[in-house]
């Protein structure tokens, strides 16, 4: 069978129990758009808000709830409007304040929330704090992190702390003193010690949430406090040591008192708006602290995004990530890609294998409990863009001269695991605008070019040629979202668990209904769903061949082939998605290589 056969007999117009209350975001599916790549409008080559506005269709039609967007604010765009020159202004490159207004109000008719990015980390150097600061206004230097250098005449930087884009994490000015940016010199990094910053950011929050949007994704949500007397490191490439290890610019306790003025003032609006946090941790449990009852209502779980084609280390994260968020009451998020990595077709290998995973990955990804994360073009299966000519880059991080790993705000790729080939690791190729249709660039963005090459032969790849098509990627991620709503086992972290207990006695696969207690494909024998026993959250792992991932949640059975040959086993229940064709007599099952398959009973 293939994915086309199944998703409009089980459809039906009602949803999981969270997607239309206040907790939504519980079991949300939440499309990226990267405005810039997204659609053009005026046919300048770069996609702009009205763009976004004429193809919400695509994201309703989609089947997701909610839409998130990059940085549209007035910015120099020294990093992808990273860095924010005027917080409560569409820059003219995007549109202006109307057309924001008129892309939240045909969202909301489509049924789409809107969540928008917020960058309290750092401003641009064309902000009109920094502005004063190189001026010399009385006081304005210390909304920043302004230090005298060290050695002779100050000549050193105040520490060794490292940009995340290369380089020393400091530049001096020219009456000498140095300022502090984590990325890029066009960055600095705000004093979150000082009042007149939290004060800032909390009357920028409520312009946007005046407006009408839903939520906010919050960039570095980790970074925002540094540790007192800003220490050194002592170690050099310390890109590759965050999200393993304590840095003293990242992952502070004191971040958490700034979540939970958020999460108050969010409170203030009513039920349903939400802070979403980009935030790098050492452990599943140091993130899961940004997700406690009073701050935060999602953290991005990038060990998952991170996590290589290997069902033993897959399933590690799995659990680690479900047990974190579990002990704080809080949804585990999953995400695949992003606008600052590798996209995941390549990193699994790229060609008809890495989509074949690629593919295989989504599924697993939306039948695991909690919410789901998709970046914009991810569901037309596109590859990351590797051989762009170094004249069209923008990546900061190529100026400067650096050959970036995976991830702009996370670690390096993990130990041991090679970087995709072709690929040097700088986020342009992922940021390569959208293939609507035609056969010809820029395939339906805008009327005229793209701010980055399009690549020929990505006419094939299209929401047009896609669409109608039972085996394409895109009729696949439709009907998988379908599903997803219509099957009440899957989605939120409670959907369908009742008292907890998982399936209905007797039905599904042996041990489904809590009656055996087997251990899971690997033998683990962990805690809260490892040991094979129910999660809370009605999932459970069930004995599997090696290379094999076999769950169950009520009324539902995942099977994830990562080998590279066809697997035999008992059939789990009656296939209802696949993402390449299974073969079955109702008894057992052959699963094709590097597949997902989705069963029910």
């Amino acid at each position: 069978m293939t994915h086309d056969s199944t998703a409009v007999q089980l459809a039906s117009s009602s949803s999981n129990a969270t997607a239309s209350g206040g907790g939504w975001w519980r079991d949300a599916v939440i499309y990226q758009v990267y405005v810039r790549s997204f659609a053009d409008s005026d046919g300048d080559g770069i996609g702009d808000l009205r763009g976004v506005r004429s193809r919400l269709p695509h994201l309703a039609r989609l089947g997701v709830d909610a839409v998130w967007l990059t940085p549209f604010y007035v910015s120099p765009q020294a990093d992808g409007g990273y860095d924010v020159a005027d917080y409560r202004a569409v820059d003219p490159l995007f549109g202006d304040l109307s057309d924001a207004d008129e892309l939240v109000r045909a969202a909301h008719a489509l049924g789409l929330r809107v969540i928008v990015d917020v960058v309290p980390n750092h401003t641009s150097e064309q902000h009109p704090w920094f502005r004063a600061a190189l001026a010399g206004e009385p006081g304005a230097r210390e909304r920043y992190h302004f230090r005298p250098g060290r050695g002779p005449d100050g000549a050193e930087p105040p520490n060794d702390w490292e940009s995340i884009f290369g380089g020393p994490a400091w530049t001096r000015v020219p009456d000498g003193d140095w300022y502090l940016h984590l990325f890029a010199p066009e960055q600095p990094d705000l004093d979150w010690d000082h009042p007149e910053v939290a004060a800032e950011f909390a009357s920028v929050l409520r312009f946007w949430l005046d407006l009408g949007i839903d939520g906010f994704r919050i960039d570095v949500a980790h970074g925002m406090v540094k540790a007192p007397g800003l220490p050194d490191i002592g170690r050099g490439a310390q890109a590759t040591l965050i999200g393993t290890e304590p840095l003293p610019f990242f992952d502070q306790d004191g971040v958490h008192e700034i979540h939970r003025s958020w999460r108050r003032l969010l409170d203030s609006y009513g039920s349903g708006r939400i802070g979403v946090a980009e935030a790098w941790a050492p452990t599943s449990e140091r993130l899961a602290l940004y997700v406690r009852p009073d701050e935060l209502h999602q953290a991005f779980n990038f060990r998952f995004l991170n996590c290589p084609w290997d069902p033993a280390a897959m399933r590690t994260v799995i659990d680690e990530s479900l047990a974190a968020t579990t002990a704080v009451g809080a949804p585990t998020t999953w995400v695949l890609s992003n606008h600052d990595v590798v996209r995941h077709v390549t990193r699994y290998g790229g060609g008809a294998r890495g989509l074949a995973r690629a593919r295989a990955a989504a599924l697993l990804m939306l039948a695991l409990p909690g919410s789901a994360y998709v970046y914009q073009g991810e569901e037309l299966g596109l590859p990351e863009v590797s051989d762009l000519p170094d004249r069209v880059r923008q990546d900061p991080a190529f100026r400067r001269g650096r050959r970036r790993l995976w991830d702009t705000d996370g670690p390096a790729k993990p130990v041991g695991q090679a970087e995709p080939e072709g690929q040097d690791g700088l986020r342009d190729g992922c940021r390569v605008p959208l293939p609507w249709s035609g056969a010809e660039p820029p395939y339906g963005f805008g009327p005229t070019g793209s701010w980055l090459p399009q690549p020929a032969g990505w006419g094939g790849l299209s929401v047009a040629a896609q669409t109608g098509d039972p085996h394409s990627t895109l009729e696949l991620y439709r009907a998988a979202l379908e599903l997803r709503r219509a099957m009440p086992g899957l989605g939120a972290p409670e959907a369908g668990t009742g008292s907890g207990a998982g399936a209905q006695p007797g039905a599904g696969p042996d041990g489904a209904d809590g009656s055996d207690g087997a251990d899971g494909a690997d033998g683990s024998d962990g805690s809260d769903g490892s040991d094979g026993g129910p999660y809370p959250c009605g999932m459970r792992w069930q004995p599997a061949p090696e290379g094999v991932l076999l769950f169950t949640r009520p009324g539902f059975a995942c099977t994830l082939n990562s080998r590279p040959d066809p697997v035999e086993l008992p059939a789990p229940g009656r296939p209802v998605l696949s993402s390449a064709p299974v073969e079955t007599d109702g008894r057992t099952v052959r699963l094709p290589p590097d597949s997902c398959t989705w069963w029910s009973w």
